[in-house]
């Protein structure tokens, strides 16, 4: 997979693309990203990208024709066409299923945008995937973006190590996680489940989906409804 990032903060995603499991992905060759500066496409001394909004108000808006001019330069980077996603608070929320369809994906091009928000002739012309990581307000789409990096990487085959390694955790299939146990056996009084002692796998399987169920049920209704409806 190819992940394009548009913004005008590159530099907020080395420490991130550099550790831990995006950094591996890269170095197992299932993911490259490439950065592109949004301020190189600007046309003016100032490398201005916004401006004022028209009818008043506050903030500066992103320029429409330096983000399109930006998107197609990036596109003719490489030979598959890219998925486009803008991170902003108005679009779709962000979940696992998202993160499961965009994980399939053969390249993805994220535009991060700062300050008031973007021209809406931005969305109109580039038809982009709109998502938001919440309901509420970050600074900038930087943050969003690196969410559905890691969502999105983990899911890559091998990204994780073990051919399993996702397909148990929260959200995977609709619900929450089972409860984790490590050593200690028991700690402060409290003992792990004897059932994961017990070497058998199939009980132990049995436990851990009993436990997802009652744990989503419990926790998260929401999610429960939309299993039980088939939904997960």
């Amino acid at each position: 997979m190819r992940i394009d990032i548009l913004t005008l903060f590159p530099e907020l995603f080395g420490p991130f693309l550099g550790t831990s499991i995006p950094r591996r992905a890269a170095e197992k060759g299932l993911v490259s990203y490439h950065l592109t500066q949004l301020r190189d496409f600007a046309g003016d001394a100032h490398q201005s990208v916004d401006d004022r909004p028209f009818g008043g108000g506050p903030g500066m808006v992103m320029m429409a024709p330096i983000v399109v001019d930006a998107v197609e330069n990036i596109e003719k980077q490489a030979s598959a066409k890219p998925m486009r996603i803008l991170l902003s608070p108005q679009g779709r929320k962000f979940d696992q299923r998202i993160a499961e369809e965009l994980a399939s994906q053969q390249r993805l091009l994220l535009i991060a945008g700062h300050y008031e928000g973007f021209d809406e002739r931005i969305s109109a012309e580039l038809s982009p995937l709109e998502l938001s990581i919440g309901d509420y307000v970050l600074s900038g789409g930087e943050l969003a973006a690196m969410v559905v990096i890691d969502a999105v990487v983990r899911l890559l085959p091998g990204a994780l190590g073990a051919a399993d390694g996702a397909a148990d955790e929260t959200f995977a299939g609709g619900l929450l996680e089972h409860p984790q146990y490590t050593r200690p056996r028991e700690f402060r009084g409290m003992a792990t489940p004897e059932i994961l002692l017990s070497g058998n796998h199939a009980a132990i399987a049995r436990w851990r989906q009993e436990q997802r169920e009652r744990r989503t049920k419990d926790r998260r209704p929401d999610l429960w409804e939309r299993f039980v409806r088939g939904e997960g």
